[in-house]
């Protein structure tokens, strides 16, 4: 058997189907994943730095995935600590999102119905909103919708109890629903 020095004795076939798991993992979560991470740093750029990082600390922790009984929890953990990392480097640049939203709404046919103008001005709304709540209630609510995880799963993810979660998710759509419907208090 000619192996070479330090490697490790676990069988080719086995880490190459490991690997494709999370390849395949990493491609069914892109989505939602860079959803979560636009919103947690606040820019494209950071988002897809983060979420390649976070797939090359998984590729580097491979030997790990049949031990993790939710492989979609283990990779957005991954990337929830590496945003988190990104976000705090960037407040210390004092460094800001450029809007993307006014560049797509500018562009707007001028014979779109009201009814689409109204959803997106509530779309941007919400936007602007969401990068404003806490970063906890933040980020549970994007694990919630668009990493479409349990309140148990967040809870392992981000490592606090499930009251603790649906505590931040209840007041995250709370102050969301107050800056879309605004009039619903006064009544």
């Amino acid at each position: 058997m000619n192996r070479l020095p330090n490697t490790p004795p676990t069988p080719v076939a086995v880490e190459s189907d490991v690997q494709a798991v999370l390849e395949d993992a990493f491609a069914r979560y892109q989505d939602e994943l860079l959803g979560t991470l636009y919103y947690l740093v606040g820019n494209r750029e950071d988002a897809q730095d983060a979420f390649q990082e976070a797939f090359v600390r998984c590729w580097r922790h491979w030997e790990t995935v049949p031990r993790v009984t939710n492989l979609k929890a283990w990779i957005f953990r991954i990337a929830l600590n590496l945003g988190r990392d990104i976000r705090g480097a960037a407040w210390r640049r004092r460094r800001k999102p450029l809007p993307e939203d006014e560049a797509v709404l500018a562009a707007r046919p001028a014979d779109q119905p009201q009814v689409e103008y109204s959803r997106r001005e509530k779309l941007a709304v919400l936007r602007r909103e969401l990068l404003e709540l806490r970063s906890e209630e933040q980020e549970v609510f994007l694990l919630r919708q668009n990493g479409q995880m349990t309140y148990e799963e967040i809870a392992r993810t981000l490592d606090v109890p499930v009251g603790t979660v649906k505590t931040r998710m209840r007041l995250a759509l709370k102050k969301l629903q107050e800056a879309i419907c605004p009039d619903k208090d006064e009544e």
